[in-house]
């Protein structure tokens, strides 16, 4: 069932998501001060192409810095990444079928807005 609902999910909207993730990661490793949430939205580019079956977990120790940064990742590019999130879970969730991908989309923001601090792990 986790590869049915991955396969839709990456048709739908997996791949549009890991697409502004991926560019937002490019940019961000462009500015060298950013490299950090570069990276930590390339990891979520990948947990958006194949989110079933995968859960994000808080990083033990992260403290004040992740905090820090995680704010300024909010002010920067996670309220646009949180916003694509929330219009696609709803556009799903118009359908039946839809509505564990729409479900799934929402589990997503939470991560968009903070994503330092964060693990990607298996279910």
């Amino acid at each position: 069932m986790r590869i049915i609902l991955n396969l839709i999910w990456l048709v739908l909207s997996g791949f549009w998501l890991a697409i502004g993730y991926v560019l937002t990661g490019i940019v961000c490793c462009i500015l060298i001060i950013t490299i950090p949430w570069g990276l930590a939205s390339f990891r979520i580019a990948n947990y958006a192409l194949w989110p079933f079956g995968r859960t994000v977990v808080d990083r033990p120790g992260s403290g004040a810095p992740s905090l820090i940064g995680n704010i300024i990742w909010i002010v920067v590019a996670g309220i646009w990444l949180a916003i694509g999130h929330v219009v696609s879970g709803v556009l799903l969730c118009i359908t039946i079928i839809g509505i564990p991908l729409g479900i799934a989309n929402f589990k997503m923001v939470p991560v968009s807005l903070m994503p330092l601090g964060k693990e990607i792990v298996p279910a």
